[in-house]
């Protein structure tokens, strides 16, 4: 009795694992680097007054503060949903601890938390309004992260608010160099 079944040549079979592996890998770098945010030209043309990467070579500076994103657009939002909230990551890039002195917003309608680690460090809102700002005094060592939770009213202004809004977040450190972060809204009824 024959057997009418191709059987697969044996020597085949580590080759064809090896590239399918490799075609794995390969899919799951590309997923990861088109998944990263801000990694989009729109997100490279920060408004971030702090001192940007040169060459790959080159030694890192002693303080440098990076933002993944530096722009958000939560499109078209209704007053009568109430708040949104947006979250903004940034990151000491430097070889020196660097400190986070104040975090201020442009407008009572915005506000934004500092986060660090597990803590939440303060409320931040428009300077002027309800007192001065107090200082925020906290530090990022080198490579650390840490975010703004930044919350946007579009109530606030009532029906004078409607339409295109335009708000910034900022982050300043000691010393006066600032980071940004802008975010944009359509405010409907």
């Amino acid at each position: 009795m024959t057997r009418s079944a191709t059987v697969a040549n044996k020597r085949s079979s580590p080759i064809l694992l090896i590239a399918g592996i490799t075609l794995v890998a390969v899919a799951l770098v590309v997923a990861v680097i088109a998944a990263k945010p801000g990694a989009d030209s729109s997100a490279s043309a920060s408004r971030a007054s702090l001192p940007a990467p040169t060459a790959a070579a080159a030694p890192r500076p002693a303080q440098l503060l990076t933002a993944r994103e530096s722009q958000f657009d939560f499109g078209s939002i209704s007053m009568a949903a109430g708040k949104v909230s947006h979250r903004f990551w940034f990151r000491n890039e430097g070889s020196n601890p660097l400190s986070i002195q104040r975090i201020y917003t442009s407008c009572m309608c915005t506000t934004a938390t500092f986060v660090k680690g597990m803590r939440k460090i303060g409320s931040y809102g428009m300077p002027g309004h309800g007192g001065p700002l107090p200082d925020v005094n906290e530090s990022l060592a080198p490579g650390e992260a840490a975010y703004v939770d930044v919350v946007f009213d579009p109530a606030a202004h009532g029906p004078s608010g409607l339409g295109r809004t335009e708000r910034v977040v900022t982050i300043e450190r000691a010393g006066g160099e600032r980071l940004q972060f802008d975010f944009v809204a359509n405010v409907t009824p």
